[in-house]
């Protein structure tokens, strides 16, 4: 058997083995300097693992600095809230612009793509006028209000959508199938891969909203966790190996959920822009 040495797939491999170890290694040094003692912190040359891997010490006395039982709860609730408002008002958009026929649907559904161009930080001066008038500032609720559709997620379901052939549509209609029970029965079993595309996509989004938060939320028992990292960082101190122990906690989750559906984001994503 000859070996045969391809030169093009070596260097392609080797770019994304180094870009793979770029990408990882802040997350290595992260955890590795929460399980670090503060003679390992003071060590010179620095040294890349810790002397031992079952140190919880940091942890232990980041929670009893800091509430971060109080900011995960928060965050699990702003974070679960906007998730199942937002997949279900972006269903019955979809719905709406791939299915329901009515004036000026393809007009009104590019003028809402046109909003995607404009970022979040332009509406932030609206979008706090309209919460504080409501009496909602300081409250979980803000924090959910704002983000309870996505033009975005509501573009990738609309294309899956359109991607459903229209005779399974009349064939329902002519078996007696209401629009609502059409959607719920077999468009929306259908769409699995992107419901689940979208549901990781706004959990990550949600789970690590900052700046609305900072500018929204003053008491410290409704902050979320990446609001209140910040607080620890600027309120408790330079203590290094502190700070990277609140910093794995609040993003830990967010790996591990994305370690296990990165496969979902990425076929959700590619089936919904497959036709547009």
């Amino acid at each position: 058997m000859r070996f045969h040495f391809d030169i093009k797939k070596f260097f392609v491999y080797f770019f994304l083995i180094l870009g793979a170890l770029i990408m990882i290694f802040p997350f290595y040094w992260m955890i590795v300097n929460s399980l670090k003692t503060a003679q390992d912190m003071t060590a010179y040359p620095p040294t890349w693992v810790p002397s031992n891997w079952f140190n919880f010490d940091n942890y232990i006395e980041a929670f009893n600095k800091a509430p971060f039982g109080i900011y995960f709860i928060n965050s699990v609730i702003v974070t679960i809230s906007c998730v199942i408002i937002t997949t279900f008002t972006t269903i019955l958009g979809a719905f709406a612009f791939s299915r329901l026929k009515f004036k000026g649907r393809d007009l009104i559904f590019s003028l809402m793509l046109g909003l995607m161009m404009v970022p979040f930080e332009m509406l932030v001066i609206t979008n706090y006028t309209t919460v504080a008038k409501l009496g909602l500032i300081d409250t979980l609720a803000v924090l959910i209000l704002p983000f309870t559709s996505s033009i975005f997620y509501t573009y990738i379901l609309r294309n899956f959508f359109l991607s459903i052939p229209d005779s399974l549509y009349y064939s329902a209609r002519i078996d007696g199938a209401s629009n609502w029970k059409y959607l719920w029965r077999i468009m929306v079993p259908i769409a699995k891969p992107s419901l689940m595309t979208i549901t990781l996509l706004n959990a990550i989004t949600c789970w690590n909203s900052f700046f609305w938060t900072l500018l929204v939320i003053n008491n410290d028992v409704n902050r979320t966790l990446p609001y209140g990292l910040y607080a620890f960082m600027t309120e408790g101190g330079s203590d290094t190996k502190l700070m990277m122990a609140a910093a794995t906690f609040t993003v830990l989750p967010m790996i591990i959920l994305f370690l296990f559906a990165r496969k979902y984001i990425v076929n959700g994503v590619a089936r919904g822009g497959l036709k547009g």
